[in-house]
């Protein structure tokens, strides 16, 4: 006889045909930790809760650090470039280099949050299971995008809630939480995206090279950008570094490097009220006829009327940046 719940989303399955134990305890945990809408850093670095009571009308540009993120309750979208990720309590999402990304929140509600957990991971410590996890030597990797959404792993998943859990006691979490946190990481190197996981720590892989000219333009955006130079940081040729590049982060260096100056452009003017010609000078703009243009072909009207018309809509700079 087949089992009755053969097609059963796996956190279903965990519990003979009721998920709501699971996903509601983990969005119960994430709301009692959310005061208000917003994004908390829990008692542990790098762990954090995230709460928002009504969908965006905006897309949030942001930039993400490698991180995994798991829904509780409600669902997200995600831009990378002209590639568009959806998720929910269903799946995970997982980055593995830093990234300009757009998202928005498609459903919550104030009765139903958006409810979200997100644990940032450490090139270091993933390096180090690595070794535990593929003592011999690491499968071939398929795929090298960056940003990969995954089915929810119930191990995983329940690893979360004990995580969160341990954030309300401050004695256990001390000892405990670093240990539940490597569960995690070891789960995740275990499950279908492991290997992708698994390159953000390899010093010799393709994206680690990727992930070091990223780190050099996210730390110099404003500065005229040398392909050779970054190629010679992530210790490849330059077509080799183009390639590899542009397969982990779906941009060219170039595209790279004009989201993260629009993206902090647009931050700049929402938060210091700088004007759009200091702004364009400041993030390494030599034209202000070009930013303009390319300011408009990126968030959909000039800079004057685009921050004009995000005040009158109530935004600020914590809603389009982190």
């Amino acid at each position: 006889m087949k089992s009755a719940n053969r097609n059963l989303h796996p956190l279903l399955a965990e519990t003979n045909g009721s998920s709501e134990p699971n996903l509601s305890r983990l969005a119960g945990l994430i709301r009692a930790h959310t005061p208000y809408d917003g994004r908390f850093e829990l008692r542990i670095p790098g762990v954090y809760a995230i709460r928002a009571s009504r969908t965006n009308t905006e897309m949030v540009h942001v930039v993400q650090r490698p991180a995994l993120c798991i829904i509780a309750q409600g669902a997200k979208r995600v831009m990378l470039g002209q590639e568009v990720y959806e998720y929910d309590a269903s799946s995970m999402m997982i980055y593995s280099v830093d990234l300009p990304l757009a998202s928005q929140v498609t459903r919550a509600s104030h009765t139903e949050p958006y409810l979200s957990f997100r644990l940032d991971l450490d090139p270091h410590k993933v390096a180090e299971l690595v070794l535990k996890v593929y003592p011999h030597c690491l499968p071939r990797v398929q795929q090298s995008r960056a940003v990969c959404v995954t089915p929810a792993d119930p191990g995983i998943f329940n690893a979360v809630t004990r995580l969160v859990e341990l954030m309300a006691q401050p004695n256990d979490a001390e000892l405990l939480a670093p240990l539940v946190i490597d569960e995690i990481l070891i789960r995740l190197l275990r499950s279908p995206a492991g290997v992708r996981v698994a390159q953000i720590g390899l010093e010799d892989s393709g994206m680690n090279g990727v992930a070091k000219a990223v780190s050099w333009l996210r730390a110099n955006f404003s500065q005229p950008v040398k392909v050779e130079e970054l190629a010679e940081l992530a210790h490849m040729s330059v077509s080799s570094f183009h390639q590899h590049f542009k397969s982990v982060t779906s941009m060219s260096p170039l595209q790279y490097q004009k989201t993260l100056r629009l993206q902090e452009a647009r931050r700049l003017m929402l938060s210091t009220m700088m004007d759009a010609s200091t702004a364009c000078w400041h993030v390494g703009y030599l034209s202000a006829s070009q930013f303009s243009r390319e300011y408009g072909r990126f968030f959909g009207s000039a800079p004057t009327k685009d921050i004009a018309r995000l005040r009158e809509q109530g935004f600020t700079a914590a809603d389009v940046a982190h």
